[in-house]
This record gives C-alpha cells, sequence and structure tokens, in this order.
C-alpha cells in the first residue's frame, strides 16, 4: 500500500498527521504493546478480520490503514452510511478478483455498526471464504452493534481514549514536524498551553490537533507564541462527549447509581452534573433516583421515594436549570439515607415460591363468594373480618400451604424498618395465640 494514503497537504492538521508505521502511534498499549493483542495477531500467517472499538479520534481508521500496510493487502474503504448491499458485494467480488491473482484486500467498514442486519450477513461468505480482510471501525458496543455471526468471525479490539501525556507528545510532534505539521511556521506553547490543549481534546487525537490548528491559524499577526489563555479563547465552551445511546450513557448512569449506593453524595452529585451538562434528559436520571429509592433505600425511608416523585414533579413544572435543585435534594436525600433491600428480595422470594407452585391453591377462606354456589362449594368458608377482632387481626392463614412456612420479607434493622419489625414481631406472636 502505498504512503500517499497519508499524505494529503491540503487535509487537516489531524489528517496530515496520521501515524505511518504502528511504531509512531500512541497510547493504545494493550493492542501494540509488548504482547499486545494486535501486534500478537500479526505474528499468524493468516491476517485476522477484526473490529476496532473505541470513541472517536483513538486511531481506529489509522490502525485499519497500517494493519492492510502490515499485512501487504489492498486498502478498500467503505462508509456504512453511504453504501448499501449491492455495492458490498461487488466491492467484495473485486477483491475475490483480486486474491485469486495473488493480492489479498482489506475492506475497511467505517461504521461498521449502522450497517443492518441484511448488510453485515452480505459480508459472512467473503470474510468466511477469505476473500477479503476485514476491518471494522465503530463507536458501539460490537456486542449490541454487530452480529453475531459476523462478531464470531472477527477479533474485537478496543481501543481506549488517549491520556494526556499521550496527546501532549502529539501536539509537541506536530507543532515540530517540518513537512506534515505546523514546522514551518515557527510556532511554540508556552508552559500550560500544551496541557490546556490536552485537557479539551477529552482524549480525542483529532480534537485536540483541531484546536492547535484553529490556535495557530487564530494567532494575531507576528505572534508566534500560544498561550493556555489564547488556547481557552479558541476553544470556546467545551462541549462534554456523551451519547445517550451509547455505552458513556449507560456508564455514567451505573456510575450515579453506585455512588448513591455507596452513599457517596459528591460523587453522585458530580455524575448527575456531568450527565446533564452533556445533555442527558433529566427524566433518565429522574428515572434512576426513583428505581434506587424503591430498591435501594425502600422502606428504610419511605419518605425517600416521594422526594423523588416530588423532585420529578418540580422538573417537569420548573424545566431546566431551575428544576436542578429539586434534583440536588433528591440525589444527596438518597445517597445519606438509611438501605434497605429488603423489599427487593421479598419480592424475588414471591416470585421464586410462585414457580416453584404456579398452580398453588388460594385457601378457600379467602376465596370470592358472591353466590350460594360458591358459598355451598367452601368458598369464604371460615374467613374472620380482621376488624371485628380485639387487636385487629385474624388468627388465619392467607398464603397458600404449599408456600407457608419461610417468610419473603424479612425487615432490615435500619430507619424505618426498625419500627416494621417490631410490628411484624407483634402481629406473629398474636396470629401465634
Amino acid at each position: 500500500m502505498s504512503d500517499s494514503l497519508f499524505e494529503k497537504p491540503s487535509a487537516p492538521l489531524a489528517e496530515r498527521m496520521r501515524p505511518r508505521t504502528l511504531d509512531e502511534v500512541l497510547g493504545q498499549e494493550e493492542l501494540l504493546g509488548e504482547g499486545g493483542r494486535l501486534k500478537n495477531l500479526l505474528r499468524g500467517d493468516v491476517p485476522p478480520s477484526v473490529v476496532f472499538y473505541g470513541p472517536p479520534g483513538v486511531g481506529k481508521t489509522t490502525l485499519a490503514l497500517l494493519l492492510a500496510k502490515e499485512v501487504d493487502a489492498d486498502f478498500v474503504a467503505f462508509s456504512a452510511v453511504l453504501s448499501g448491499v449491492k455495492e458490498l458485494r461487488a466491492a467484495c467480488a473485486r477483491a475475490g478478483e483480486t486474491r485469486r491473482m495473488g493480492r489479498r484486500t482489506m475492506l475497511f467498514v467505517d461504521e461498521i455498526h449502522r450497517f443492518n442486519k441484511g448488510q453485515q450477513d452480505a459480508l459472512l461468505p467473503f470474510v468466511e471464504s477469505g476473500d477479503v480482510i476485514l476491518c471494522g471501525a465503530t463507536t458501539e458496543n460490537p456486542g449490541f452493534a454487530v452480529n453475531p455471526a459476523l462478531l464470531s468471525r472477527v477479533q474485537v479490539l478496543r481501543l481506549e481514549p488517549l491520556d494526556d501525556a499521550a496527546l501532549e507528545t502529539l501536539l509537541m510532534r506536530a507543532l515540530q514536524d517540518q513537512e506534515r505539521g505546523l514546522g514551518a511556521l515557527g510556532l511554540s506553547l508556552e508552559e500550560g498551553a500544551a496541557q490546556a490543549i490536552a485537557f479539551l481534546g477529552l482524549g480525542d487525537a483529532r480534537r485536540a490537533l483541531g484546536l492547535l490548528e484553529a490556535c495557530a491559524h487564530s494567532l494575531p499577526k507576528g505572534q508566534k507564541t500560544i498561550s493556555p489563555k489564547f488556547v481557552e479563547s479558541c476553544a470556546g465552551r467545551l462541549i462534554p462527549v456523551h451519547d445517550r445511546s451509547g455505552d458513556s450513557h449507560y456508564d455514567l448512569l451505573s456510575a450515579f447509581h453506585k455512588s448513591l449506593r455507596n452513599s457517596d453524595p459528591d460523587a453522585a452529585l458530580y455524575y448527575m452534573v456531568r450527565a446533564l451538562e452533556a445533555g442527558e434528559d433529566p427524566m433518565v436520571l429522574l428515572r434512576r433516583m426513583l428505581a434506587f429509592a424503591s430498591e435501594d433505600v425502600g422502606l428504610a425511608d419511605p419518605n425517600a421515594l416521594q422526594l423523588c416523585i416530588a423532585a420529578l414533579e418540580a422538573v417537569r413544572f420548573l424545566g431546566l436549570p431551575e428544576g436542578r435543585l429539586a434534583m440536588g435534594e433528591a440525589c444527596v436525600y438518597l445517597a445519606v439515607a438509611p438501605r434497605s433491600n429488603s423489599v427487593y428480595k421479598a419480592l424475588g422470594r414471591a416470585k421464586e415460591a410462585f414457580f416453584k407452585n404456579p398452580g398453588a391453591k388460594i385457601p378457600m377462606h379467602l376465596r370470592n363468594s358472591p353466590t350460594n354456589v360458591h358459598r355451598e362449594a367452601g368458598a369464604g368458608k371460615g374467613y374472620v373480618y380482621a376488624h371485628d377482632t380485639e387487636e385487629g387481626i385474624a388468627p388465619m392463614p392467607c398464603l397458600p400451604e404449599e408456600c407457608g412456612g419461610t417468610p419473603f420479607y424479612r425487615p432490615g434493622d435500619r430507619g424505618f424498618e426498625k419500627r416494621i419489625a417490631e410490628r411484624l414481631a407483634w402481629l406473629d406472636r398474636i396470629r401465634r395465640g
């Protein structure tokens, strides 16, 4: 494969600075370091089909180009957004002809998660026969976005966001490179400027290089130094990276819920604010808080659920940003509230008892008895109206015989459940006479 693919003088800086060899790639130690997965795959005789999975700007397309170069294969780029099954089959058929002539073809499918099931299935015979070396790139979790049949034929290689040190190295490389970078401009970075750009890059090499290029072209005439303050002025407002249906969405919700569960109000507030600043629907967070109030706080503090419902109504009525205060109150309250998952466990035991005895008979004294026919059959016989008793409780069993014995609900000893436990113990004494 020609190096011309890497040389586009009119392209943006990020494109021009694309690494030309695997040794130039920064970060991704798990793939490219000593004993890395990609390095190990390249040692085999048969070039692997792979799917690179990771956020934008971490090197998925670059690694695909370098992989094709490494195995000496023709590189055919294919967009999952712009092309359909007909074009896909034609490209694979050409790859088959090329293979019969002794050349291998790497079919690079960018945004492979956008292929529907039919399009992904169309790739299977060509990958299976070896006519193409498939290389997919996706920002979506392949476990959800790629068909199991295709997934079983490829190696999934996860790429991580670049850390600040790697981004700073990349920025200095671009600033000094005379051929592809900004070296001809004779620019320099003041102390802290590289760190500022790396911080604003959010692990995305393309984003960081784009900001460096914007700074270089925005400098006043004659000025050769980029300061941290100038970086901030060029960057504008930081827009967090967030995908409402991707891993970042679920990772944030998971961190939020688990921080609440671990009674950490600072962490819970941080993840809540982070999600809101990234444009998350506040109802998503409020639904999670309602679930937490029921599942994790439970009857240790019944007010938690009511406070969450009040916060939900406040956000509906006020909207944002005013509604954030109500969300913040609910968030902190949940984080410091006493914990009990006794009802959650009780529901599980009740469900288990049902599936063990799905046909368990309802006791006759609890059955409905609207007619003589029902009553003659014994329905309602032996029922005692609880309000007619001195204690307000009738000493009669309510569960089917098959489900009796071990109680489903076992109250904890925190918060309001202490009182529930006392009440249940009293009721048990009454039932036992």
